[in-house]
C-alpha cells in the first residue's frame, strides 16, 4: 500500500496552527492546510505491512491502508468512497478523534506512524469541495418506522443508517440544534458548526425527520414514543456530570465544564439570551482534570481573556513515549499536549482539591489543595494523600471537568429498562437490545463516556441489528464489512 519505499523516504508531517497570537483572537478553526503533495506523501508512508493493524486499532474498522493508497495517487473520489463506506463521519473524527488507529500503526513501532487522521479529513474535505458528498436516498421504503433519541455521533450513525435501508426515521434532540455534544461541549476552535450543518443538510435530503426542541421524557414522554414507532433507540449519551463532593462547591464560581462550554457555543452562534454568563475574562481560571474536556476548558478560557490559567490533574505525569506496560498496539495512557496547553497554562500533575474558600457573599475566592501519589496495595492503586503538602491557590473560576458518570435515567425509568452498576442503559453487545422489546441503546448511554469513533461505530452496529429486528435480516453492515460505495 502507498509507496513502497515512501515510508524511508518522508518524514512525519501534520497540518500546523495558526501562531497563539493570533488565534487566541477568535473561535475559528486555525490548522494551516497542508499542500497536496504533502499530503501524498503521507499516504505514501503508509506500509505494504501484510498484517494493517490499524484496522484493529479503528473502532469502525476504517480501510486505512486502501484510502492512503488512493490519496499516494492522488485518486481522492476514490479516497472518499473508501473512506465513508465504514464511517459516516469522517469530518468529525478526522477533527477530533485521538487515533487509537494510530497508536495501533506497524510503522509506529519504530517510527513515527502515518498521519492517518489528518489524511482522513483531508479527504473528507475534498469530497464536500468537489460535490461528491451527495444524498443518497433509498429507493425504496419500508414502512417501518424508527425513533432515534439523541443527535450526537451515535444517534447521527443509527439514523443514516437506518434510513438507508429504507425505514422512516425521526430523531429528536432536546437542544435547539442537531449535534449533540458535537454542537454543544466541542469548542468552535475544534470544529466550526458549518461542518455539522452541512452533513445534516446530506441526512434531512436523504429523508431523515428532525425534531428539536423536544424532550423525550418531558415534552413527549417515552411509553408514548414506543407507541408511535415500531423501534426506539437511545443514543443520549453519558451526561451526568461528576461532581466534586468538598467544602464550599457550592460556591459561586465553582462551575461544571459542560455548563461553561455549552454556553460559549451558543455565545458564538449569536444567541443573546443566555441566562446568568459564565465569563473567564480578568480571572484566575483553574480548570479541576486533565481530559480533553479541561483542555477545551483551558483554550476557551484563554479566548475570554483570563488573568491566568491553571490546570489540575490527579493522576500523575504521563510519559512522552510508550509506558512497558502498554505495549503496542495498544492504546498507551502518554503525556498528551493539545492546541490548547500551547496557549497558556501553567499544569499540575499528582494534585487534589480538598476545599474551595469564598467570600462573605459567597463568591470564589480561592481554593485548597494537597499533593498525592497512587500506592499499589494488594495489587490495586489507592490514592494517597502527601502530608504537609497543602496549598492555598488564588481562582475566582473553577472548571470541573470531572467526565461523567452515566446515563440520565428518566427514559429508562418510565420505558422500565434496566440500568447496570455504572447507571448505564443496560444493552447487550451482541445486538444491542435492552430487556424492553423494541428497545435498544447505542454510543455513551450503553458503554459509558467513550470516543466519538466509538460513537458512530456503535451506531453503525445497532443499526444493523435494529433492521434484522424489523425485517427479519439486513444488509447493512457489521464492523469492518464496509458499505455500500457511496458518498
Amino acid at each position: 500500500m502507498g509507496k513502497i519505499t515512501g515510508f524511508l523516504e518522508f518524514e512525519r508531517e501534520i497540518e500546523q496552527y495558526q501562531p497563539v497570537k493570533d488565534r487566541i483572537k477568535g473561535y475559528n478553526e486555525f490548522t494551516v492546510p497542508m499542500e497536496e503533495s504533502k499530503l501524498k506523501n503521507q499516504g505514501a508512508r503508509c506500509m505494504d505491512c501484510g498484517i494493517p493493524f490499524c484496522h484493529s486499532g479503528c473502532p469502525l474498522g476504517n480501510l486505512i491502508p486502501d484510502f492512503n493508497d488512493a490519496v499516494y495517487r492522488g485518486k481522492w473520489e476514490k479516497a472518499a468512497r473508501i473512506l465513508h463506506s465504514t464511517n459516516n463521519f469522517p469530518e468529525f473524527t478526522g477533527r477530533l478523534c485521538p487515533a487509537p488507529c494510530e497508536e495501533a500503526c506497524v510503522l509506529g513501532i519504530n517510527e513515527d506512524p502515518v498521519t492517518i487522521e489528518n489524511i482522513e479529513k483531508n479527504i473528507v474535505e475534498q469530497a464536500f469541495e468537489n460535490g461528491w458528498v451527495k444524498a443518497n436516498p433509498p429507493k425504496e421504503r419500508t414502512g417501518k418506522t424508527v425513533a432515534v433519541i439523541g443527535s450526537g455521533p451515535a444517534g447521527l450513525a443509527t439514523a443514516q443508517q437506518l434510513n438507508r435501508a429504507g425505514h422512516l426515521v425521526t430523531v429528536f434532540e432536546r437542544d435547539e440544534k442537531v449535534g449533540g455534544l458535537l454542537r454543544y461541549g466541542i469548542p468552535d476552535f475544534k470544529m466550526e458548526k458549518n461542518v455539522i450543518d452541512r452533513r445534516v443538510a446530506v441526512l434531512e435530503e436523504e429523508g431523515i425527520v428532525f425534531k428539536t426542541n423536544t424532550h423525550i421524557g418531558k415534552d413527549i414522554k417515552a411509553d408514548q414514543l414506543k407507541e408511535d414507532f415500531d423501534a426506539v433507540v437511545l443514543c443520549t449519551g453519558a451526561t451526568v456530570r461528576r461532581n466534586l463532593p468538598v467544602k464550599g462547591a457550592d460556591l459561586k464560581g465553582v462551575v461544571q465544564a459542560m455548563d461553561f462550554l455549552p454556553q460559549n457555543n451558543r455565545r458564538v452562534d449569536g444567541i443573546k439570551d443566555l441566562g446568568e454568563e459564565i465569563l473567564a475574562t480578568g480571572k484566575d481560571v483553574i480548570v479541576i482534570g486533565g481530559g480533553d474536556t479541561g483542555s477545551d476548558c483551558i483554550g476557551t478560557s484563554v479566548r475570554h481573556g483570563a488573568t491566568s490559567v491553571t490546570n489540575f490533574e490527579i493522576m500523575g505525569k504521563g510519559t512522552t513515549e510508550r509506558p512497558a506496560n502498554q505495549p503496542w498496539p495498544f492504546w498507551p495512557m502518554r503525556l498528551r499536549t493539545s492546541s490548547s496547553h500551547q496557549e497558556g497554562v501553567e499544569r499540575n500533575w499528582s494534585i487534589s482539591t480538598k476545599e474551595f474558600l469564598g467570600d462573605a457573599n459567597g463568591n470564589l475566592t480561592g481554593l485548597i489543595t494537597s499533593e498525592v501519589e497512587w500506592v499499589k496495595e494488594n495489587g490495586r492503586f489507592t490514592l494517597k494523600e502527601i502530608p504537609n503538602t497543602e496549598k492555598e491557590w488564588k481562582c475566582e473560576l473553577a472548571l470541573l471537568a470531572l467526565g461523567f458518570t452515566g446515563s440520565e435515567p428518566t427514559i429508562a425509568e418510565q420505558l422500565g429498562i434496566d440500568m447496570d452498576a455504572r447507571t448505564n442503559i443496560k444493552a447487550t453487545e451482541d445486538n444491542y437490545t435492552t430487556n424492553v422489546k423494541g428497545v435498544f441503546a447505542a454510543g455513551d448511554t450503553r458503554r459509558g463516556q467513550s470516543l466519538i469513533v466509538w460513537a458512530i461505530a456503535e451506531g453503525r452496529q445497532a443499526a444493523h441489528h435494529i433492521d434484522t429486528y424489523l425485517m427479519g435480516s439486513s444488509n447493512l453492515p457489521l464492523k469492518g464489512e464496509g458499505d455500500l460505495p457511496r458518498v
